[in-house]
């Protein structure tokens, strides 16, 4: 074999293994992935989550491929919760009350009239004492929490009006399966009722259930008002929705990966909340044009019926963390 014969062969064999190497590294390198939520494709939790997807894959140059799976076509809220943790979805938005029930602290922010509006429950995302639930979320279950989004304060719609608590009484009311989004009602002697979030329009059509509850913009997106006559302006519980990221994928990530994934999606949190408190502003007087009802209930009774029926410790909940929540700012 010549010099030249055999500098050519290995030029050769190092070119494919080379060309091997980058192949491999090539197919190594993209991750295809699963974001999955319950919310319809107008929402901005839908669209911020695909403008997150796509400026994670920009900033990755191309390493993750994240598919937004919207309006619970990767299954219920409880499904995707237990995904998470079951490997098969790697992100979700969800209400932090699914959490809760592996990390019970978590609940109290669904304490009815635990925050005075948005600004204030954003506050918290942002305070010591919620960083402390994320880690101990983290460390409990591997799933990280990377941002907090507002959803909207929680109002309910019925076929009459519910001016207070004690009309309320005997309504039999759709509320997740969460105590704290029943104890409202149940302070004030209703019947609640859990249903699966996409099959509420139904249950509200064919009477299975009187009425619902929902943020404003939930009630606009699921058309809800469609099937319902009032609108009482409770404002009982001033909900967010929290982005999640799985333990399977969390744990590979490195530490500026970890970044780049946390502010992309509070940066996506920030854009949401921003489009749902514009568009809460403006729905009171479009209700009205639809003709429905909307009603300024007496709050202080719904208020009062709380405190003395579903008092705080009574549910699990600390006055520590109540203090703490209330002096965010």
């Amino acid at each position: 074999m010549s010099k030249r014969f055999a500098l050519k062969t290995l030029a050769a064999l190092g070119a494919v293994t080379m060309g091997t190497l980058l192949m491999s590294a090539g197919a190594q390198a993209q991750q295809k992935l699963k974001w999955a939520h319950a919310y319809e494709t107008s929402e901005p939790y839908h669209t911020d989550s695909v403008w997150a997807a796509e400026e994670i894959k920009k900033r990755s140059n191309g390493k993750f491929d994240i598919q937004v799976f919207p309006a619970s076509t990767l299954g219920k809220e409880t499904d995707i919760n237990q995904g998470l943790t079951l490997g098969t979805v790697d992100i979700i938005i969800s209400g932090p009350s699914f959490a809760a029930r592996t990390y019970p602290r978590f609940g109290i922010a669904y304490y009815p009239f635990m925050f005075r509006d948005g600004d204030h429950l954003i506050a918290y995302s942002k305070s010591a004492v919620f960083q402390e639930m994320v880690n101990e979320f983290r460390a409990k279950t591997g799933i990280q929490v990377t941002a907090y989004t507002y959803y909207g304060a929680r109002h309910t719609t019925a076929q009459k009006p519910i001016p207070n608590c004690a009309a309320m009484k005997g309504l039999k009311i759709r509320v997740p399966d969460v105590p704290a989004y029943r104890a409202t009602p149940e302070a004030c002697g209703a019947n609640p009722t859990p249903i699966a979030f996409a099959e509420v329009y139904l249950a509200l059509q064919n009477g299975t259930v009187e009425a619902q509850e929902n943020p404003l913009t939930t009630i606009e997106a699921k058309k809800f008002f469609e099937v319902q006559k009032a609108i009482m302006l409770t404002g009982h519980i001033v909900d967010g929705l929290t982005t999640q990221v799985a333990p399977h994928l969390w744990n590979k990530l490195s530490d500026a990966e970890k970044k780049m994934f946390s502010e992309v999606m509070q940066e996506a949190a920030v854009r949401s909340t921003a489009q749902i408190k514009k568009r809460e502003a403006e729905l009171v007087s479009e209700f009205k044009k639809k003709g429905l009802q909307v009603i300024d209930v007496d709050r202080k009774s719904f208020v009062d019926a709380v405190m003395k029926n579903k008092p705080l410790e009574s549910m699990g909940f600390t006055r520590a963390d109540y203090d703490k929540i209330q002096a965010a700012k």
